[in-house]
């Protein structure tokens, strides 16, 4: 007898159902898997032997045969295995139920005990756009499973429970659907700006970086708070929608970071990749291509510190990601795209004794080093970066006040006000042919910025002459506008000025 059960391959960020077949044939023993399984899932037969055998079923002692379809879709990793198991134990006559709206997913232990995967999320969206109704997912998994409307989840904890509940004999509650109603306020970030003293031109920059989306770097002598800084950033972005929360737990379900205590991820990302990460740690890759550290920070910051220590080759990755807000990871059994907009945010010191610009400590490094260390980090890659900042030291005084800065709170406040203009004007924008909406200043194409930022004639003179004058490039020219345009949103203000098209100049790089 052959029998059919319904599953679904994680493939990227999304997924594709797959069909779980199982024959059992007169013959020598043989327990083969085919369908273009990875090592994960053909070992799925020494798992899924013992775990039938010590759950007190039969396993047949005869050739057996389990096809997964489509054939020419690689499956990867151990979610097949409760599947392939209730495929068997249906073929063999120990399991009756009907079958064909549901969706089986999960790792057997040897015990048969159901064990978390990865991609609940994008199984359960996937299950729903084709028609499944209910959905059997690991115990500790099930609660992402339930973000999706329309579906409904079982948590399932050992591979007797589901044979019951299928037959009838028991009845696993399912859960009930996600109340995104009953979030809570996130507790407040560790790092705030209420205790940062002085540096107040770099957090005017920050809250700028914050309010666009837009990329940031900090340059200045060791221990002048650029860390510190960074860290903070965080705590004065807008709240995440829930689309923004929505986009952010596919990628971690994915990656296999999602909390079990917490189904939806709420705040902003913050990744700090080591300088010695390599390429594929930062922009995602590997034989079944996984998210890198530039979508784990999607909707997020990415947090380079000690910038000219990462690898040239490892930086100039960055380059179409920042562009394009997407990475397209190419093998040879196809493309997958992961998204990836997130703010960057950089550090380093001037120079590779770190004081070139304290005028109170003599660098000690000779040109030759000091122009070595600068080019490091390519004309293309600083040219994406809107922001250039230098971050001086601390004085005495300011170290020694005993007053509380402006608070993070305070600050996002007017952060998430200027967010809200750029939800509305993009709201407005009736652009059909583009797949994503845009959400903020930092993410405007070309034809974007002609509708929005519009200059009268001072602003525009403005800027013609910075562009003569230093010679801008047109990638630059845009980058301006976009930065204009949020300072203006800070102000609440519908048209750009001069003034604001003055302040997005100063942070542009002296190279430029």
């Amino acid at each position: 007898m052959l029998n059919k059960i319904y599953s679904c391959a994680v493939v990227g960020l999304s997924s594709e159902v797959v069909e779980v077949e199982s024959d059992v044939c007169s013959g020598l023993f043989r327990f083969s898997v085919v369908g273009l399984p990875d090592a994960a899932v053909s070992e799925s037969r020494d798992r899924v032997f013992s775990a039938i055998k010590n759950s007190g079923f039969r396993f047949p002692r005869q050739r057996v045969t389990v096809n997964l379809a489509p054939a020419d879709l690689k499956k990867a990793g151990p979610a097949y295995d409760l599947p392939i198991a209730l495929s068997l134990l249906a073929t063999t006559g120990q399991l009756t139920f009907e079958t064909g709206r549901q969706i089986f997913l999960g790792e057997l232990s040897l015990k048969g005990e159901v064990r978390p995967a990865n991609g609940i999320l994008s199984v359960a969206i996937e299950a729903r756009r084709k028609g499944f109704l209910e959905v059997f997912v690991p115990e500790e998994n099930a609660a992402e499973a339930t973000l999706v409307r329309g579906l409904t989840v079982y948590p399932v904890k050992n591979l007797q429970e589901v044979k019951d509940h299928l037959e009838g004999k028991i009845k696993i509650n399912p859960l009930p659907p996600f109340s995104f109603q009953s979030l809570k306020e996130e507790a407040p970030y560790a790092a705030d700006f209420a205790f940062i003293q002085g540096q107040e031109h770099v957090k005017r920059a920050l809250e700028i970086a914050a309010s666009g989306s837009h990329n940031i770097l900090m340059s200045g002598p060791p221990g002048s708070g650029k860390t510190l800084l960074a860290r903070s950033l965080p705590s004065i972005f807008p709240k995440m929608t829930l689309l923004e929360s929505l986009e952010v737990t596919r990628i971690y379900s994915v990656a296999g970071f999602l909390g079990k205590d917490k189904p939806l991820v709420t705040t902003r990302p913050f990744r700090c990749p080591h300088h010695t990460a390599s390429g594929v740690s930062l922009v995602g890759g590997g034989a079944y291509p996984k998210p890198g550290e530039i979508s784990l920070a999607h909707r997020g910051v990415l947090f380079l510190d000690e910038f000219p220590e990462f690898s040239r080759n490892v930086l100039e990755n960055l380059r179409q990601p920042l562009e394009d807000g997407v990475i397209t990871i190419s093998r040879a059994q196809g493309s997958l795209s992961f998204p990836a907009k997130f703010t960057l945010v950089a550090a380093m010191n001037p120079c590779p004794c770190g004081y070139a610009s304290d005028p109170e400590r003599p660098c000690v490094c000779s040109p030759s080093e000091l122009a070595r260390y600068q080019k490091r980090i390519s004309g293309p890659l600083l040219d994406r970066i809107d922001l250039h900042l230098e971050v001086p030291r601390v004085k005495y005084e300011k170290l020694s006040n005993s007053a509380k800065a402006e608070s993070s709170a305070v600050v996002q406040a007017r952060v998430q006000a200027a967010r809200g203009l750029q939800e509305e004007r993009f709201k407005q924008n009736k652009n059909e042919a583009r797949k994503t909406r845009t959400l903020s200043n930092g993410e405007m194409k070309n034809e974007e910025i002609r509708e929005f930022c519009v200059l009268d004639s001072a602003s525009a003179s403005l800027l013609k002459n910075a562009v003569e004058s230093f010679r801008l490039s047109a990638r630059s020219y845009y980058r301006i506008l976009r930065l204009a345009r949020t300072i203006a949103d800070l102000e609440a203000q519908d048209a750009i000025k001069s003034e604001h098209i003055a302040e997005a100049l100063q942070y542009r790089a002296k190279e430029n």
